[in-house]
């Protein structure tokens, strides 16, 4: 059976295909439109998944989709009935719905001559979170949550993962959200673009939790492990939030209320600078979650008395919180694949229709290479095409067809300094990039970072940069050892050995790390090898290849952000190219 899955008309569209329970192909359109969290239908990256599955669309059985407008119904019409929120709310919200149910028109349009024959099957968008986690981890019972915005009414759901089933046993109901308590105090302090969140977890080391007092009157715990908003604080609830995906990116509409200002002060524009007062606000946001976050996993483990939790939707991308379960919570294992936020719903969508059908479980996601490739041939005509352009650069072009070779060589920049554009095999599956779209370099220069910021990235100076390490080397590294293969926990860096890693020792202490092993990304395994057996550090600067825009997909992509930045190599598959 083939089962082609989608997040369409969202933050992060994307497509994945599953053939009889094995994933072939995952891809976000934002890699293929160049457009950060594009939005809409995944016409691009449904084109891809049929081209690496071999397949035509009349050949797919099943079309799953991450939304059910069914879902959660009851809950809806007492929301109506009681609340009575704004006409224009109510109309937005059967707009979006109409835009999932015209899907097939829509494929019709893309895939012209085609004759599809596939049911297309909504599947709500917590039970698509949840079997993204559980259905594609390494447990085979469970503790399943997932966080995040809102998805069919919900903003969370909880439950119990066994064998190929999944039962959720509870749900926190719109319009109650840790998601949006997070966006909405993300944008008070002046990050207004869909999935700033991440430049408040990263700026929070740097202030003290003096308001976390303030926050719990915005957020209240609940005895069953739940939470809920003091909805004063907020607008979401009442009228409708501007959502505008027209020009491809999410763009969202204000959601608090003058009231968070009274309660926090003044809010920040983008343009003011960051005062401490700011980072202090940072620091309580990222403990009240992690308060309301570890309150829920507690009841979970008391109620069920599981070692395993395996976490999904768009706050299982707070890395921070989840390297603490382990510390915050009894539960010792920890489950998070690459793609935990929405784009993770076109896996999660289609595993749950497998399994739906009678499908077993024969498949685990311990690697994130699940995007297009390119060959050698590819890389030699296009370096063919762009020789002009690459010699006026005064760059030189080598090939080295052995890869301990290229390793070796590789390394030895990083050693010396240099900025590498790390290009390999298959497209990473998800928003880090894992050692296929990278940019590496020395974490032992405590200057890299003003390197980095100043050559390409030119990001805030407080985010962090992330170490990928040698999985084998990870307990003589950090205070604790556990495959983090995703980049999606944080732990802190044993204190004896952050004076050795400046570059990727945060200001707490802590890093982001990524585990690897040889069985995952063999070539990315060398690479970390070489660098180690010149410097005696077992691991390396990873992040992702871009500048200021999706993380490169193709060729033509990495050459073209080399060229503009001063990147001082490009490494294409086992092209060389080098300033000089």
């Amino acid at each position: 059976m083939i089962i082609l899955g989608l997040n369409a008309f969202h933050g992060d569209a994307s497509a994945a295909i599953v053939r009889d329970g094995v994933l072939i192909a995952a891809v976000e359109e934002e890699r293929f439109r160049r457009v950060k969290h594009w939005a809409g239908f995944p016409s691009e990256s449904i084109r891809y998944c049929l081209a690496e599955a071999g397949v035509s669309l009349d050949q797919v059985d099943r079309i799953a989709v991450n939304q059910d407008s069914r879902a959660n119904l009851g809950g809806k019409l007492r929301y109506l009935v009681s609340e009575r929120p704004s006409l224009s709310l109510v109309l937005d919200r059967v707009r979006n719905r109409s835009s999932r149910e015209g899907i097939p028109e829509l494929l019709a349009k893309e895939f012209p001559g085609s004759k599809p024959r596939a049911e297309i099957e909504h599947v709500e968008h917590h039970l698509a979170h949840l079997s993204s986690a559980f259905h594609v981890g390494p447990f085979e019972d469970s503790v399943v949550v997932s966080v995040d915005g809102f998805g069919d009414f919900a903003s969370a759901a909880w439950g119990v993962g066994h064998g190929a089933n999944i039962e959720i046993e509870g749900r926190v109901l719109f319009p109650h959200s840790l998601g949006i308590f997070y966006q909405a105090v993300t944008q008070y302090l002046g990050f207004p673009h869909y999935g700033d969140e991440y430049k408040v977890m990263g700026l929070a080391p740097y202030g003290t939790p003096t308001h976390l007092d303030k926050l719990r009157k915005v957020v209240a715990l609940k005895p069953d492990g739940g939470f809920e908003l003091d909805l004063s604080y907020f607008r979401h609830h009442k009228e409708k939030i501007a959502f505008d995906w027209s020009g491809g990116s999410p763009e969202f509409g204000e959601l608090f209320s003058p009231a968070l200002e009274q309660l926090l002060g003044p809010r920040r524009a983008p343009s003011d600078p960051l005062e401490q007062r700011h980072k202090d606000i940072a620091r309580s946001t990222q403990a009240m979650y992690e308060e309301a976050f570890f309150h829920l996993l507690n009841a979970l483990h008391a109620r069920h008395e599981l070692p395993n939790i395996s976490l999904a939707g768009g706050c299982a991308a707070n890395s921070v919180a989840n390297g603490k379960v382990r510390r915050m919570t009894p539960f010792r294992n920890v489950y998070v694949q690459s793609a935990a936020g929405d784009a993770g719903g076109a896996i999660g969508a289609a595993y749950a229709v497998w399994h739906k059908q009678g499908g077993k479980r024969s498949f685990v996601m311990d690697h994130a290479s699940w995007g297009p490739q390119f060959g050698p041939d590819y890389v030699s005509a296009l370096l063919e095409r762009e020789s002009a352009r690459v010699a006026a650069a005064g760059c030189e072009v080598e090939t080295i067809a052995d890869e301990a070779e290229l390793c070796r060589r590789t390394a030895t920049a990083m050693s010396e300094g240099k900025v590498v554009g790390w290009f390999q095999g298959r497209l990473e599956w998800g928003p880090r990039a894992l050692g296929n779209r990278s940019i590496v370099c020395d974490p032992r220069r405590a200057d890299m970072k003003d390197i980095l910021n100043a050559k390409i990235k030119r990001r805030e100076s407080f985010r962090p940069f992330a170490p990928s390490v040698m999985s084998e080397a990870v307990p003589e590294w950090f205070d604790e050892d556990d495959e983090v293969p995703f980049m999606m926990q944080v732990y802190q860096i044993r204190e004896d050995k952050r004076a050795q890693i400046p570059a990727v020792t945060h200001v707490d202490g802590s890093g982001r790390l990524q585990t690897v092993r040889k069985t995952a990304n063999s070539r990315y395994h060398a690479l970390i090898s070489a660098f180690r057996d010149i410097t005696g550090v077992p691991m390396i600067l990873n992040t992702s290849f871009n500048e200021n825009e999706p993380v490169v997909c193709k060729p033509e992509e990495a050459l073209d952000c080399f060229l503009r930045t001063n990147m001082d190599v490009l490494v294409l598959g086992n092209t060389i190219v080098r300033r000089v």
